[in-house]
């Protein structure tokens, strides 16, 4: 739990909080702060300022009806301190109110532009997120009698567009999972994990062995890069787990190209990291060297959880620059469900990290049935 002081603490919370109704009601201040100053000074002086100021740090900041009645209140405002001296239109008078006025009526044009451009933006962050969500999809609840849970944290509070990536596919051979990290950002990864995940589901039906499935996302993936040329040709790359799960066997094969190790929680809170004999190299790097593919085989005895994840959730840091361990947080704790288990990970990232972590953070869980 973070402490007083820390990011994502209760006073910071306090702080945030009162911030923002300092803002909201800091063009209020600044029209009652002109009227006391014009009030208090002679006549030579001008609270002009405060009162042009007012409805400028509404216009961005509030709704059009907010921004219109504090361009009013001003304007308002300047007529009542000049009752004070009597009103007249001398050449003072009438510059001040024209300058009030104007800018009131440029805090509404403001405050439109900033909320067509919102508009805009959050048009096309619904774009990013339908094309996103259309090529990863939420896998459904049971596949091949195992439990799927699966889960997308992106690094910055309501985006979802990134280079995480997740499948699973019942095939002949058991049920295949991939879990990987497609270098990049935007709709250039989307592009690409979209390819990934398109071979991924037609080379788990048809291929006998993990090995070649994972041969068949290096293909896809050196195509993708050759297509879109330039940078992307030599340094398009995916980090990958992935998982055959027999029906009955009571095993799980595992090909890791370069990618967090996947850790297996057994019902009696036992944890197992499950890392590579041998690294290996991304996919999409095949190329510049590294031997044949291997799939390494464990027990995964009934009731286990097996859990991929990528290096968003083990590279998340606190505020003093420690990195989240999932092994050491998951140790000696038991769950039941993998929803459960991605839930409670997803909270305590969030709490480690004081609210946001700096990489996107993609989580699948799987339990075989204990009569399986």
């Amino acid at each position: 739990m973070a402490r007083s002081g820390e990011p994502g603490s209760p006073d910071e919370a306090v702080v945030v909080s009162r911030v923002r109704t300092l803002v909201r009601v800091l063009p209020a201040l600044l029209i009652v702060a002109g009227i006391v100053y014009d009030y208090a000074t002679p006549r030579a002086f001008t609270a002009v300022p405060f009162f042009t100021a007012a409805p400028l740090i509404a216009a961005p900041l509030s709704s059009l009806r907010t921004t219109t009645v504090t361009g009013a209140a001003a304007l308002l405002a300047e007529y009542l301190v000049h009752l004070r001296f009597g009103f007249s239109l001398d050449a003072d008078t009438i510059t001040e109110t024209i300058t009030v006025a104007t800018v009131a009526v440029l805090a509404v044009v403001i405050n439109r532009v900033v909320r067509r451009g919102d508009r805009r933006l959050a048009t096309a962050h619904e774009i990013a997120e339908a094309a996103q969500r259309a090529v990863l999809p939420e896998p459904a609840a049971r596949i091949g009698g195992f439990e799927i849970a699966a889960r997308y944290e992106a690094a910055q509070a309501g985006a979802f567009i990134g280079g995480d990536l997740y499948a699973v596919q019942d095939t002949p051979y058991g049920l295949r999972l991939v879990l990987g990290d497609v270098r990049g950002k935007g709709m250039g990864a989307v592009a690409a994990v979209a390819v990934v995940i398109g071979a991924f589901r037609e080379a788990a039906e048809q291929e006998a062995t993990l090995e070649a499935v994972a041969q068949r996302l290096e293909r896809a993936l050196a195509r993708e890069g050759a297509r879109r040329g330039g940078l992307e040709a030599s340094e398009g790359f995916a980090t990958a787990v992935l998982a055959e799960l027999p029906h009955g066997d009571g095993i799980v094969r595992i090909v890791n190209r370069g990618h967090p190790p996947p850790l297996l929680l057994d019902t009696d809170g036992t944890l197992r990291v499950l890392a590579p004999a041998e690294p290996a190299l991304p996919l999409g790097m095949g190329d510049l060297g590294g031997g044949p593919d291997r799939a390494e085989t464990t027990p995964f005895p009934g009731g286990a959880i097996l859990l991929l994840h990528t290096d968003g959730l083990s590279e998340a840091r606190d505020g003093h620059g420690v990195f989240f361990d999932p092994a050491d947080r998951l140790a000696g704790r038991v769950f039941h469900a993998p929803a459960a288990l991605l839930a409670a990970l997803a909270d305590e990232v969030r709490r480690h990290s004081g609210g946001g972590t700096t990489d996107d953070m993609a989580l699948l869980a799987v339990r075989r049935p204990i009569s399986s």
